[in-house]
């Protein structure tokens, strides 16, 4: 079945991924068999450097392709997790060729035509008309994962957020300059080079995007942006700071909710956490175990806890959370959007 003519659900998909050779792209294969996708036929799309290398799926070889126009012929369902340069250059090619199009870039987020879905948050932002669908930044995905269980307790007024994110954000290859930066740090040894201006291991400094004219890094100003559009609240008062941390895997983010009047109870929320998909409630007091990046390294669900009444402000509830950004902040909110479009 080809998508370009009809939506809906079909024995298998032809199926591309492009950035197939990246972390996120590395956790689409996996989900794809995990969650048994319906793959009829699997091409994977990189850079021209990576032409000849292969990936393992389902027990066979896939050579990579280099992702080019011309690429998405018979191809049903496109994942995109390359960046916003390649996403632009390549997203009209593939909706041409008739596929549907989910992309992890921040190319058309901010699109009013293009959804930005959270599946468990705001299904119903599609029509059957839609062939291009974003995926947001991964510290919006897992906020307003962990947040809109509460919404329907109070009318929300403004968020404070302030983040912990690991160097899986930035990709694989950040990943690896922690850990090279850790070992000869531990070892002694002098720092290897990197792209970044700071010393990442052992560390923690402001997000790496670009400052703007208001202070705001291109990180803090999607998120504000972004979850707006996923909450539909396009006048929610929004305040953020984004910190690169040395973890490896997985975001944390604390979070202060304030609302119109007195704040729902922690009990009140405690109970629409622990009912609601894709969040689990992490919130022992008595042994201070609360949300932890190791612990949601690898996790579907975003971990919420240490949920508190704010002390400064009867009108606020304060949270904290844990979220694999590679997965319910890319691949596996990418995969549902997916799952959710077709039917499956």
């Amino acid at each position: 079945m080809n998508c370009g003519t009809t939506l809906g659900v079909s024995e298998s998909y032809s199926v591309a991924i492009v950035g197939a050779t990246g972390a996120v792209g590395g956790e689409f294969l996996r989900l794809f068999e995990q969650r048994e996708f319906p793959v009829r036929s699997l091409k994977l799309l990189a850079s021209e450097r990576s032409v000849g290398k292969t990936l393992e799926f389902k027990g066979n070889s896939i050579s990579i392709e280099e992702a080019k126009p011309g690429a998405f012929a018979g191809i049903d369902v496109a994942f995109f997790s390359a960046g916003a340069s390649r996403s632009k250059a390549l997203v009209p090619d593939a909706l041409e060729a008739g596929a549907l199009v989910v992309d992890n870039s921040s190319a058309f987020r901010m699109d009013q035509s293009v959804p930005l879905i959270v599946p468990e948050v705001n299904p119903s932002s599609y029509t059957p008309e839609n062939r291009l669908f974003s995926v947001g930044n991964c510290t919006a995905i897992l906020l307003c994962t962990a947040i809109n269980p509460i919404l329907k307790l109070g009318k929300l007024e403004r968020l404070i957020v302030s983040t912990y994110q690991s160097a899986s954000g930035g990709g694989a290859g950040m990943m690896r300059q922690l850990e090279n930066e850790t070992k000869a740090t531990v070892l002694g040894e002098p720092l290897p080079e990197t792209s970044l201006n700071q010393t990442y291991a052992f560390n923690l400094f402001s997000h790496n995007t670009a400052i703007g004219d208001s202070g705001y890094n291109e990180e803090e100003l999607k998120v504000v942006e972004e979850t707006r559009k996923i909450l539909g609240m396009p006048n929610l008062k929004v305040n953020v700071t984004c910190v690169r941390v040395p973890i490896l895997r997985a975001h944390t983010e604390t979070v202060t909710m304030e609302f119109d009047g007195p704040a729902p109870s922690v009990e009140a929320a405690r109970e629409a956490l622990s009912k609601a998909p894709g969040v689990r409630l992490v919130d022992d007091r008595d042994l201070n175990h609360f949300p932890t990046p190791l612990e949601a390294s690898g996790q579907d669900d975003v971990l919420v806890g240490r949920i508190r009444q704010d002390l400064s402000n009867p009108n606020a509830l304060s949270l904290m959370l844990s979220g694999d950004q590679l997965l319910k902040g890319a691949a596996l909110n990418a995969v549902q959007i997916a799952e959710l479009v077709l039917g499956l």
